[in-house]
């Protein structure tokens, strides 16, 4: 090869990307950016249930959003701490004459999520801020990444909200406000992972049937709507109880257990209904991603939308076993996480098949992300 020739090679490699491929780098960016943030929140989520089921949400009875990072660091200050929490009922009905160590143990759970929502924030606010500023976000993403922003601050006041329902009058906190804050936080996880699959490359492959976008987002409503019934449950301790399976004291479900008076707020605050709501709706939404596989199978056999279809009714499957390991075993820490854990990985996995059904943003150009 001659100088010249050299020379002309070295000219066109110095030659800008085109506009397209410039595009494309920003998008994998974003996208790497918002695949960490969803590690984050499921990291968030996890200790949360870790929180409740250790009962530590109690344990810090301020809400400090500056201060509250820095932890008691003398002994003076933990016995502040712990006299703070002598004066609400759950120390007083339950936990009275707990010592400065199980108090200890309680308060580092809280602490830890408080902090890793603190982290989330950061970790979401000051790279959106950097990809803005710096013209690597594509338009029409940023007004759901402000709002998503905006959510994230909302769950803050709602996660003191759901605190501050159990330190006067209750000795836990409402299952009505937890319900809310877990349901939140799914749907941050949900609208960050349908942002980062917008701008994703997808398949080329034709979805398997014209309503098969339809589909999509009804197993994620309906995969929302389980992820609430779950909250429900923990928030009332309603897995202690009822410990087999598939009956429940020898019925599907406990029609006996129907307190009157309660109407229709059985469904929300009768433990044992609670339960079997839960467990009834989790056979919906199984019958719901079967359905799902077996058409889009049935009408593009091997297809990218088939062969997700099918793995999404996998992981609801596998899900499914654990909430029944869960149950069976009287609720373990260790498979009770697992299970929270693996609803969320659910719900984004079913965020990301919907999206793939409806299809990735085009690019500037017009052509499709592929």
């Amino acid at each position: 090869m001659t100088l010249s020739t050299y020379g002309s090679a070295g000219a066109a490699s110095a030659q800008p990307l085109p506009a397209g491929n410039a595009e494309l780098r920003h998008r994998a960016q974003v996208r790497g950016w918002l695949y960490f943030t969803l590690l984050v929140l499921l990291a968030l989520v996890v200790v949360g249930g870790a929180t409740r089921l250790t009962d530590s949400g109690l344990s810090i009875t301020e809400w400090k959003p500056i201060h509250g990072v820095i932890p008691p660091l003398s002994e003076a200050e933990w016995q502040e701490e712990l006299a703070k929490y002598r004066q609400i009922p759950e120390y007083q009905q339950i936990n009275k004459g707990m010592s400065l160590a199980e108090f200890q143990f309680i308060f580092w759970w809280e602490w830890a999520h408080r902090l890793l929502a603190r982290g989330v924030g950061l970790v979401f606010a000051l790279p959106l801020a950097f990809f803005w500023v710096t013209g690597r976000l594509d338009d029409r993403i940023k007004l759901p990444l402000a709002m998503l922003l905006t959510l994230g601050g909302l769950q803050g006041f709602i996660g003191w909200w759901m605190v501050s329902s159990g330190l006067s009058e209750r000795t836990d906190v409402s299952q009505y406000r937890l319900a809310v804050h877990l349901t939140l936080a799914s749907l941050i996880f949900a609208g960050v992972t349908w942002v980062a699959r917008s701008i994703a490359p997808h398949a080329p492959d034709l979805k398997p049937t014209a309503r098969s976008d339809k589909a999509g987002g009804i197993l994620v409503l309906l995969v929302l709507v389980q992820i609430y019934l779950g909250a429900l449950v923990a928030g009332l301790d309603a897995g202690i109880g009822y410990n087999e399976w598939p009956l429940m004291d020898g019925s599907l479900f406990p029609t006996w257990m129907w307190d009157a008076q309660l109407g229709l707020r059985n469904f929300f605050d009768n433990p044992p209904i609670v339960q079997a709501v839960h467990r009834s709706f989790a056979y919906a939404v199984w019958l719901a991603a079967l359905a799902h596989a077996s058409i889009s199978w049935r009408w593009a056999p091997g297809s990218t939308h088939a062969l997700r279809a099918v793995l999404l009714f996998g992981l609801v499957t596998l899900q499914a076993a654990f909430g029944i390991v869960t149950l069976v075993t009287h609720v373990p820490l260790g498979w009770a996480l697992v299970h929270q854990a693996t609803a969320l990985i659910v719900l984004g996995f079913a965020v990301a098949h919907w999206r793939g059904l409806v299809g990735p943003l085009p690019l500037k150009n017009g052509t499709a992300h592929r």
